[in-house]
């Protein structure tokens, strides 16, 4: 789902970050994704909490040399917008035409942004129905199918709307770039696009960005349930240092040898000390898993992590025990063709690479 006009041309998928800018470039193979070069750079580029104009030429500077020194091909390109900083809502809508629900949609997303209409850009798009139900026979499930025999008359939409001021930021950084930006959607989209095969499952994407962990619930393929919290793999590094009164340099090593892996009693603290930075994130994700069970739409079904802190040791058994879900770490490139030789890396990068994987393969697969 963008905010702009879609090409189906071969395309680049560009996700800036808060530390760092991805790119990936992929071609359309008969249908297929097929890998045409990547690249990643970190640095601070926080575009949207850091409004400066000094930043904005800063990230344009080092775009323009990765994308050279990645030897890019394309002037086509999808960008995304954090999750934070776009309003969603999935709205019921009496059945009309397309006219007619514009301006429906646009009415009904006055109750819920708290910004003037007029300083945003609407997007929406109509989600699945809900599934038949057969051969019933008992009362309670005569009216459950009353129930969804009614949603014929009405159908559900995914509504998305960003701040004009937010969208310019990225439509000008491409501009002098000289490259066509042709779709913005939100990281959410694009990291389900990336990781998910299965739509009828009801997945939770936990993606644990260096300053910032976004969970959300993905239903038929649209992020209806989406939070964000101010906790990253830099919170657990800098804990650590705190703790066990080392460098930030050697607390990301220990994290990255240890993570959640149990020392026994005398063992040292650095376990401990991750799982307390992590017990935030593990309390979010609970607090989303009841939030979506109490609006009545079922339960989450099983959870896939992304983000440059989703291998950290033992983190997958940590969650599952805790959780009593499956927990995966998503393979962001099992959509996409790409040399044998590349395999070891690309799996080590992967799950930093989620959001812009899923951009570039938007009109592909």
């Amino acid at each position: 789902m963008g905010l702009f006009k879609e090409k189906k041309q071969d395309f680049l998928g560009v996700d800036i970050g808060t530390s760092g800018i991805k790119i990936v470039q992929l071609a359309n193979d008969n249908g297929k994704a097929r890998l045409v070069t990547y690249g990643m750079i970190e640095m601070n580029s926080d575009l949207i909490r850091n409004k400066t104009p000094q930043l904005s030429r800063a990230v344009g500077i080092s775009m323009k040399k990765l994308l050279e020194r990645s030897h890019v091909s394309t002037k086509l390109a999808s960008a995304a917008l954090p999750t934070f900083s776009v309003f969603s809502s999935v709205i019921s809508l009496p059945k009309m035409g397309k006219l007619d629900m514009d301006s429906a949609v646009k009415w009904e997303a006055k109750k819920f942004i708290p910004l003037p209409i007029e300083d945003m850009i609407l997007d929406w798009e109509l989600m699945a129905k809900p599934k038949q139900v057969k051969n019933l026979s008992s009362e309670k499930s005569v009216n459950e199918k009353r129930f969804i025999e009614s949603q014929s008359t009405f159908d559900r939409v995914f509504l998305t709307a960003a701040p004009k001021s937010v969208v310019n930021i990225y439509t000008e950084l491409f501009k002098n770039l000289n490259i066509d930006l042709y779709s913005l959607e939100i990281e959410s989209f694009a990291t389900a696009r990336a990781l998910i095969d299965d739509k009828l499952t009801t997945t939770m994407i936990v993606d644990i960005g260096s300053i910032t962990t976004d969970v959300c619930v993905v239903e038929n393929g649209f992020p209806i349930l989406n939070r964000s919290i101010e906790i990253g793999g830099n919170v657990m590094t800098k804990g650590i240092a705190a703790s066990m009164n080392v460098s930030e340099e050697r607390a990301e090593q220990f994290k990255r040898d240890f993570g959640l892996v149990s020392l026994g009693e005398n063992g040292n603290n650095i376990p401990k000390t991750i799982e307390e930075t992590i017990n935030p994130m593990v309390n979010e994700i609970k607090y989303v898993f009841d939030l979506y069970k109490r609006q009545g739409n079922g339960v989450v079904e099983k959870v896939i992590l992304s983000g440059g802190s989703a291998y950290l040791p033992n983190l997958v058994n940590y969650l599952r025990d805790v959780l009593n879900v499956p927990v995966y770490i998503g393979d962001a490139w099992h959509k996409v063709m790409y040399p044998k030789e590349l395999k070891t890396v690309l799996d080590e990068i992967g799950p930093r690479f989620s959001v812009a994987i899923g951009l570039a393969m938007k009109n592909i697969v």
